[in-house]
Order: C-alpha cells, then sequence, then structure tokens
C-alpha cells in the first residue's frame, strides 16, 4: 500500500484530460498513453466536448474549440480534480483556465518544449497541417525556443495523423528527417494531439529522439500530483 508523508494510506488523486476537439479517435489515442502513468491512487479521466470541432486546424477552429474546453472546466470544478491536462499542441484556453481553476493546468506546447529541451537545444517542431506554423511560432518565442527550434508541417491532417494509415507514415517520417537533414535537429518534438502515442515508432524509423508533447503534459501532471500526495495533511 502506497503511504501519504504522514503514514496514512495515500489519497486517489484525480487528473481531467480533455482532447478540444470531438474526434474520438484522438481521445481514444490520449487515453491510452494516460493509462501508463495511472495507478491505484492516481486516475486520469479523459474526455472529448460533446460538440465543436472534429479537428483543430484553424483559428476559428481554436476560438470554438476554447469555448467548448473552458465550459467543460468550469463543469467539472465541482468534481475536486487535482490537475488538468490540455491535450492540444495550441494551448487553448490554457491562460483563462489557469485563472479560472486553483489546481494545475498543463498545457502540451509548454511541456513539450520544457522536455524536449532537456534532450537538446536542437530542437525541431513537427506538426500537421501548415496552417498550424504562425501559431506554434508565436508559442515557441513565448516559452523560449523561438531561436533555437525550427518548425516542420508533414500536410497531414489531425484525423489523417490520429489514423496513422502508411501514406501519413510516409509523410510524417519524411517531415522528422528533413528536419533532421537540413535543420540539424537532435531531437523532434510531436505537435498534435493527432499524434499521440507515435513518439517511439517514428524514433526508431527516424533514429533521432521523439518527443510527444501530449505525453509530456501527462507525465508532468503524474508528476505533479505524485508530488502533491506526498505532502503532509494540513
Amino acid at each position: 500500500m502506497s503511504l501519504s508523508a504522514d503514514g496514512g494510506p495515500a489519497p486517489t488523486q484525480r487528473v481531467l484530460v480533455i482532447n478540444p476537439n470531438t474526434n474520438p479517435l484522438v481521445t481514444a489515442r490520449v487515453r491510452e498513453v494516460a493509462q501508463r502513468y495511472a495507478h491505484a491512487h492516481l486516475h486520469f479521466e479523459v474526455v472529448n466536448p460533446a460538440s465543436g470541432p472534429f479537428s483543430i486546424e484553424s483559428d476559428e477552429d481554436k476560438r470554438v474549440a476554447e469555448r467548448h474546453a473552458l465550459d467543460l472546466m468550469a463543469q467539472a470544478r465541482l468534481q475536486s480534480y487535482d490537475a488538468y491536462v490540455l491535450a492540444c499542441f495550441d494551448d487553448l484556453a490554457l491562460q483563462a483556465a489557469r485563472g479560472m481553476l486553483a489546481v494545475p493546468v498543463l498545457g502540451c506546447c509548454e511541456a513539450g518544449i520544457a522536455a524536449a529541451r532537456l534532450v537538446s537545444p536542437a530542437l525541431a517542431i513537427v506538426t500537421t497541417v501548415s496552417a498550424a506554423l504562425p501559431g506554434i511560432r508565436i508559442m515557441m518565442r513565448r516559452y523560449g525556443a523561438g531561436d533555437l527550434a525550427t518548425v516542420r508541417a508533414a500536410e497531414v491532417g489531425v484525423d489523417e495523423a490520429a489514423r496513422s494509415e502508411p501514406d501519413t507514415q510516409a509523410r510524417l517520417l519524411d517531415a522528422v528527417s528533413a528536419a533532421v537533414r537540413s535543420d540539424g535537429a537532435q531531437v523532434i518534438l510531436l505537435a498534435s494531439g493527432g499524434l499521440t502515442g507515435q513518439a517511439e515508432r517514428i524514433s526508431r524509423q527516424a533514429g533521432v529522439p521523439v518527443v510527444d508533447a501530449v505525453e509530456a503534459a501527462l507525465r508532468q501532471a503524474a508528476r505533479l500530483c505524485t508530488q502533491q500526495a506526498a505532502q503532509p495533511s494540513a
């Protein structure tokens, strides 16, 4: 039995993970990765809004998805979650959620860049569609990676990325290989919820470390909850 710092049973920590799009396959991919970090005293609940964009690929998609994600978190406040994860590389609704909630809220871009930079400062971000590039470049500057990282789009849709068919895998590998060959990348950060769970395969194929941004945020949430559970009770 796990014990807390005061010698009693460790409390069960609960993390709400929100996939801001409505694609059930993306939600399932995120749920599968979240279970790697779950245990008897740490539970992940992975959900998506009932309505909203099926894929988040434009500024309008972001605006609509942000509203629905914030609505979900507002409804969840009464359920006493210990942390939240926004499983979308855009970090949409992140600052608003942090202002609304009294517990940690993790964003995938922020967590992913931090995790990748621990491997190497020679970082390249690979995302799905070119429409995402301007927003990603803004976030790179926000998180201190603007002068260190490059960003490329594989030109696959979010749903295509989640379905991960052979042609899609080939285009993703081409983008990763170009980042290594032309940009000098020594670590790749996957920048889409649709790419969740694919880092290990892409790393084997490309011969370079690959960080899954969604997994980085889930791992950070697990670490924070574990630390919180170990604190003495007031």
